[in-house]
């Protein structure tokens, strides 16, 4: 009784930024323990670290111990182009949607999407995702302005990946008939974190190297907009800023989060299992 009402409590304190954060940026040693991967895991690298969530209740669904209410999901199933979308209002609450492309951890709480190299996707991509889309909480689809401050935060790790995953995004909305993203955040089996800016709504991506993790190991980011030129990335507490081209000015923007799997086969077995800790929205 006591965790579930702490986690009401910061459900509560969180709602005007969409989101619960589950556990600390980085856990200690003490708190790791040896585990052989997500039951099922695929082949591929494979995390060997369980990290403890100490206020997230493993027997729920995702929506028990995150604010869903500002999401939906995207999953790599449905009809060729056209991938199943699962509404807000069904991922909300203890016994909101989950399957094994979108679930709790039992072991540890995590909120966890599973992307096989194998999966339908959108139109304009050639790979699988299992990503929340971000939505306003009367259920419309959000698309804001560069203008202000926007910000995405989350603490998760990589559980496996075949070769790249995206875990962020900034995406077009509307304002012109680009589908490119402004910025993806990019985990690469190496290690590496990358951030792809998109030069134009036309395409094109600049890559930046921001951070090195290993895999299975817990790390955050805050993506943010700010004064609606600049972008603000932060990767385990250290900062950096890109200028954002004019030629997007005229569009709306929305975020993403999940595991969007950038690399595609005959497998269903092998691909990107994120697991997230922490995931917030904000706008101001």
């Amino acid at each position: 009784m006591r965790m579930r009402t702490l986690l009401t409590s910061l459900a509560t304190a969180t709602a005007v930024t969409g989101g619960l954060f589950l556990a600390a940026p980085a856990a200690p040693a003490s708190s790791l323990s040896a585990a052989a991967g997500v039951a099922g895991a695929p082949s591929g690298q494979r995390s060997t670290s369980v990290v403890s969530s100490p206020l997230a209740d493993p027997s729920v669904a995702p929506g028990g111990n995150f604010d869903l209410s500002v999401w939906q999901l995207q999953e790599p199933v449905g009809s060729p182009g056209s991938p199943t979308t699962i509404p807000s209002s069904r991922l909300q609450g203890a016994n909101g949607f989950q399957d094994s492309y979108f679930y709790t951890d039992t072991r540890d709480g995590a909120m966890t999407f599973w992307a096989p190299e194998k999966g339908v996707t959108t139109p304009n991509s050639n790979y699988a995702r299992s990503e929340l889309r971000e939505m306003n909480r009367n259920g419309t689809a959000a698309n804001w302005s560069l203008s202000g401050t926007h910000q995405m935060k989350a603490t998760l790790r990589v559980v496996s990946v075949t070769s790249n995953v995206c875990v962020g995004q900034i995406h077009l909305g509307t304002g012109g008939s680009s589908t490119k993203p402004l910025l993806e955040l990019y985990y690469r089996s190496s290690g590496d974190i990358v951030l792809g800016t998109e030069n134009s709504p036309s395409g094109g991506q600049t890559l930046h190297t921001v951070g090195h993790v290993s895999v299975g190991k817990t790390w955050n980011y805050t993506i943010a907009v700010s004064g609606g030129h600049t972008i603000d990335l932060t990767v385990n507490g250290s900062t950096t800023h890109y200028a954002i081209p004019s030629s997007f000015d005229a569009y709306k923007q929305y975020f993403k989060a999940g595991s969007y799997n950038q690399s595609s086969s005959d497998s269903t077995t092998k691909g990107a299992r994120v697991a997230f800790y922490g995931l917030t929205v904000s706008h101001s």
